[in-house]
Order: structure tokens, then sequence, then C-alpha cells
């Protein structure tokens, strides 16, 4: 298998992450985005959209951080990051939802402006950043996981933007239940920390 990449990119690092907990042999393969590569003929015919990650399985080409989740979980039948049954499944889905609607528009936006110099509202999308973690923080409430008794790709999608949070200046310390929840992933057998960058909160 090969991933098609950015380290700094946290939708590469749920991809990269849920590949390293399975204990995938894989190579990854890096796209330089501040060169433009992911707009470039080649990498578009396996992404229309120009984004990064891109998983290639032998013939088999899927673009997007969640549905690579959802193939990698389906392809080594681990039915315990992704459950079989409708409830188990749903209630997956429901976070895959978020991870690519809330923390795409919250901890994500907010990263984006001081990592990439996107030019969002930082105030707007930090707002949405805490109330989105809010909402977890609440959810977490006297569980482990966020979707299921045990960890789950619901809680792969989430992880990555919310733990570098704070280099968009999205501060975590209020948030004990997902503090306690990203040491928990951090703990996983197979974790893979995704890079940090001396910006926003974690300036030097």
């Amino acid at each position: 298998m090969k991933l098609y990449y950015a380290p700094l990119s946290g939708h590469s690092h749920r991809a990269q992450l849920f590949l390293s907990l399975l204990g995938v042999e894989h190579e990854l393969v890096t796209v330089d985005l501040r060169a433009g590569e992911h707009k470039q003929p080649a990498f578009l015919q396996m992404n229309r959209f120009g984004q990064v990650p891109v998983l290639v399985d032998g013939e088999t080409v899927v673009p997007d951080s969640c549905a690579i989740l959802v193939y990698l979980a389906r392809k080594f039948q681990r039915t315990d990051w992704l459950p079989e049954s409708p409830t188990g499944a749903a209630a997956v889905q429901r976070w895959l939802s978020v991870a690519a609607g809330q923390i795409a528009f919250g901890p994500c936006a907010a990263r984006l402006v001081t990592v990439f110099g996107l030019p969002f509202n930082a105030d707007e999308v930090i707002a949405r950043a805490h109330a989105i973690l809010a909402l977890i923080e609440a959810e977490l409430d006297g569980r482990e996981w966020i979707a299921a008794t045990h960890p789950t790709i619901a809680d792969v999608a989430l992880y990555s933007y919310i733990a570098n949070a704070p280099e968009g200046n999205v501060d975590l310390r209020q948030y004990r239940n997902v503090k306690a929840w990203l040491a928990r992933m951090e703990a996983l057998p197979g974790f893979v920390p995704f890079p940090q960058s001396s910006v926003g909160l974690r300036a030097a």
C-alpha cells in the first residue's frame, strides 16, 4: 500500500495513524502542498478534488481520509474498529460526520490560519472549535471512547485536529475529559504522533 500524504495535514495523519494502529505495512509518499503537487495532473488522476490523503492499494485508489479509515477497517475485517451492527456502525458514522463537519470548520480551520496562512476569520473559527470541543467534552463524561467501549475509527477521525488544536490558538486546558482521551489515544500500540508546529499557543 502507498499513502500519498502531507506530514502537516491532519487529514493525512488520520490515515497514517490508522495504518500504524493496524500494523499494516505501507509506503508514505510525500505530496508537497506548498509546491502545488496536489493540483498537478498526475495527482488529480487519483483525486479530482486535489486533496490529500490518497491510499493506493494495488489497483484500488481511495481518496478522502474518512473513506480510507472505512476501507481499511473493512478490508482487514476489523469489526472492533468499525462495528457491523446497525447501532454500532451508526454511532461511528455520527462522529465521522463530525470530523468532516464541525472539526473541519473549527479546530482544523483555526490551525489552517496559523500553519498555512489561510484567510479565515480567526475569532470565528476558534469559537467554532470551542463549541465542538465542549460537546465532545460532555460526550466523554463517564466514558473512555467516543463511539463505543473501545477505540474505533471515530476516535481516529477526531484525534489529529483536536490534538494539535493549540497550534490554532485553541486552548485545551479546560477540557479535562478530552485531554484524558487524547492520552488514551497516544497510549495505543502502534500510535504515531502528529508533527507539531511552533505556532499559535505552541509558539516558542
